[in-house]
């Protein structure tokens, strides 16, 4: 690996927290054993303003999509503001779109962030998950998905989605492992004190 791979992750009002800070600390955890980053990671939003996260969390983007560095993978986190975005933001469902026309870029949905994706149009013919609570949803109302059940996340290439909020870890240690290697992935979920079942 010759440079660090750059993860940038979605932001917005009512985002679940977890789901974008949870792979947001195993990115910038991962590391070689001679302490060498292997991912940098950027938050990004539509506009560089402080958001209202689910919780009252207040979070302020580093970039907007006008500034953000090319990524080797845009994450998609949920929470309500994924479904306002999925019916109401057709701005940000074409920036997606856009990341994903981009060469190799990765985009990966973590809880109902699949619904921005669905809404992109970047899941139809393929296998997705999202949050066991929105299943059925996803299945009656985007029917070109096959949408799998009891799984944690999975893995279609360039778009990977994960179920609810803490399987985003386990998504990102997935491609941690991918990127990164097996090893290293082991040892940032062990940093996290992190069950990594795989």
């Amino acid at each position: 690996m010759t440079k660090p791979f750059q993860i940038n992750i979605l932001l917005f009002d009512e985002v679940e927290v977890l789901d974008f800070a949870g792979p947001f600390e195993v990115f910038s955890l991962a590391a070689q054993p001679d302490g060498k980053k292997c991912f940098q990671v950027c938050t990004v939003a539509q506009e560089r303003k402080t958001l209202r996260a689910r919780g009252g969390l207040l979070v302020t983007p580093a970039c907007t999509f006008a500034d953000a560095p090319p990524a080797d993978a845009l994450i998609v986190p949920g929470g309500y503001g994924a479904e306002e975005i999925e019916r109401y933001n057709p701005v940000v469902v074409a920036q997606v779109r856009a990341q994903y026309r981009q060469a190799n870029t990765v985009i990966a949905s973590v809880c109902t962030g699949a619904f921005i994706l669905a809404e992109a149009g970047l899941l139809d013919g393929k296998s997705a998950t999202t949050h066991w609570m929105d299943l059925d949803r996803l299945s009656s109302e985007y029917p070109a998905i096959q949408v799998k059940r009891d799984v944690k996340f999975v893995d279609e290439g360039r778009v990977l989605t994960s179920g609810g909020i803490a399987a985003g870890i386990h998504m990102a240690l997935h491609l941690v492992s991918r990127w990164a290697g097996m090893d290293i992935a082991r040892s940032t979920a062990r940093r996290m004190e992190y069950d990594m079942p795989f």
